[in-house]
């Protein structure tokens, strides 16, 4: 789990990086929650969202946003973190010019910035959103959503109340030809203390199903 620094739009992006030696082995990135409260790619789930797609096969990038660790620049409340993503995964995308497809995950803020980056890159086949901060943000931009993917949330979440998702959920279900699958985790709050095992029990299930399907096709 090696140590990388990317040039960003704000100057160096501190990073870890597995390298998956097969040459089409496919990439994932993965972004960490709101900056100003804590978050940092050494977040809990952050880290074992890595490890769940390390050990499926990926070429896998965690990193800290602007101003948070070794990372340069200031919080910019979503502008500036979306351009960090995308200088991320343009970075992980020349390391692994054939990979087979794209995932990107991300946690609270960071699923929030992860899914406006999945509206820009067609070439991201899949997401897993943990705790999508659907009463604070404005998730309007995913009008369609273009890829399937997972929306995770704490049953007892009191800063993202579970119907702020649901409600998101039953309007992205709408759009053709999208599979958007919603999983509520009985008990858990924001940060799924002493429900992670549950948290992670749930998205292992769904990215073997999904990357199952999409060896198929």
């Amino acid at each position: 789990m090696p140590e990388v620094i990317i040039n960003g739009p704000a100057g160096r992006i501190e990073a870890r990086y597995h390298h998956e030696p097969a040459t089409t082995a496919p990439v994932a990135i993965v972004l960490h929650p709101h900056p100003q409260f804590g978050g940092t790619m050494n977040n809990p789930i952050v880290y074992q969202l890595y490890y769940a797609f390390v050990n499926r096969g990926f070429s896998v990038l965690r990193f800290n946003f602007r101003g948070v660790g070794r990372s340069q620049g200031l919080f910019d409340n979503g502008p500036g973190e979306l351009s960090d993503a995308a200088s991320a995964l343009d970075w992980a995308q020349t390391y692994n010019a054939e990979a087979r497809f794209c995932w990107i995950a991300g946690v609270s803020f960071g699923a929030w910035i992860s899914m406006q980056l999945l509206m820009r890159r067609p070439e991201i086949a899949g997401f897993i959103s943990v705790a999508p901060p659907a009463n604070l943000y404005d998730f309007s931009f995913l009008a369609p959503c273009p890829s399937s993917g997972l929306m995770i949330n704490g049953e007892s979440d009191r800063v993202v109340p579970s119907p702020s998702v649901s409600e998101l959920v039953a309007k992205l279900k709408t759009q053709k030809g999208i599979i958007i699958d919603h999983e509520v985790v009985p008990s858990a709050n924001h940060f799924f203390e002493d429900k992670q095992t549950d948290l992670m029990a749930v998205i292992d299930a769904y990215l073997d199903r999904r990357l199952a399907e999409q060896t198929k096709a």
